[in-house]
């Protein structure tokens, strides 16, 4: 791989709340811990705490509005976990191509030995 896959961001991204928490983000255009809790199983300070870890990992950034504090999502950011995924995601397709070309050398061996123990049986 040419890119390092950056742990924190994957860390982050690993959990399927905080993945909902990113959805809602993008397709809101941005938003608060309460109206993110209102859209989720969990409490706001549970949100609030998802969003401590997103930010950490630079996929969040919080603007201070008032008494409230509002999150977008760092498109950027979000995309080089995209790119990173998509690069992950080669690399495994390569060593699937890989296994299975071994495999099916493997079963084609397999079945000409087989195919001439036949053949000899046969001639007997």
């Amino acid at each position: 791989m040419t890119a390092a896959v950056d742990d924190a961001l994957w860390a982050a991204i690993g959990d399927p709340t905080r993945r909902r928490m990113l959805d809602l983000l993008l397709s809101e255009g941005g938003g608060t811990a309460t109206s993110l809790s209102e859209h989720l199983p969990v409490t706001r300070q549970a949100v609030a705490k998802h969003l401590a870890v997103l930010d950490r990992a630079g996929l969040v950034h919080a603007a201070t509005a008032g008494r409230q504090r509002r999150y977008r999502v760092d498109q950027a950011r979000l995309a080089r976990a995209a790119a990173q995924l998509a690069e992950v995601g080669g690399a495994w397709d390569a060593r699937l191509r890989r296994i299975r070309s071994i495999a099916e050398a493997i079963q084609h061996d397999k079945d000409t030995k087989t195919g001439n123990e036949q053949q000899t049986s046969d001639e007997h």
